[in-house]
């Protein structure tokens, strides 16, 4: 680095200086978790999908019941859960606290709930499997209410880990809010 007085002081190579080039690390976890709530994120959006499509083509008769089963109640509310991801991917550029809360408040009520109400509407059909070995609906051959409870063994850790890490990436961002207002 040059100075306006002329070149660099003798004995100084610029090695003295590597303590100003560290990164805090509440901005280095911010970055991380960032990228791991993006990838549960693209995970939620691709579950979403795969459930809209089942949803869409039951609605509208596309291919026979027989081929795919018509929804379950739980999966229109479900439907909803794309919105708690939208705030969290809004909440990433700016930083905005708000957003964040929003997004984890809302993935309790349009994700987690009713993934809890789903197993409990479609419990007693998997009691009838688990006894009988009869299942009356199908996706693709399977029985449906083995497949819906494999989709929604994914979904709840992808939204518990998507609020866990949000929960830490909130209180990054309030450490680095409380260092600027300390100084």
């Amino acid at each position: 680095m040059a100075s306006r007085a002329g070149p660099r002081a003798a004995g100084t190579d610029g090695n003295d200086y590597l303590h100003r080039e560290r990164v805090a690390n509440h901005y280095q976890m911010s970055v991380s978790l960032k990228n791991e709530i993006k990838k549960l994120i693209y995970a939620h959006i691709f579950i979403w999908v795969l459930l809209a499509a089942q949803t869409t083509v039951a609605q509208l008769k596309l291919v026979s019941h027989d081929l795919v089963a018509m929804p379950y109640q739980w999966e229109y509310p479900y439907l909803l859960s794309i919105v708690p991801s939208l705030f969290g991917l809004f909440a990433f550029p700016r930083n905005n606290i708000s957003y964040l809360v929003i997004s984890m408040i809302s993935t309790g009520l349009f994700s987690i709930a009713p993934l809890i109400y789903g197993s409990m509407e479609m419990f007693p059909m998997a009691q009838q499997l688990y006894r009988h070995g009869k299942a009356y609906r199908f996706i693709f051959g399977f029985s449906a209410v083995s497949v819906m409870y494999l989709v929604m063994v994914v979904a709840v850790q992808v939204h518990a880990w998507q609020i866990y890490y949000s929960k830490k990436l909130l209180d990054s961002w309030f450490t680095s809010t409380q260092e600027k207002k300390k100084k």
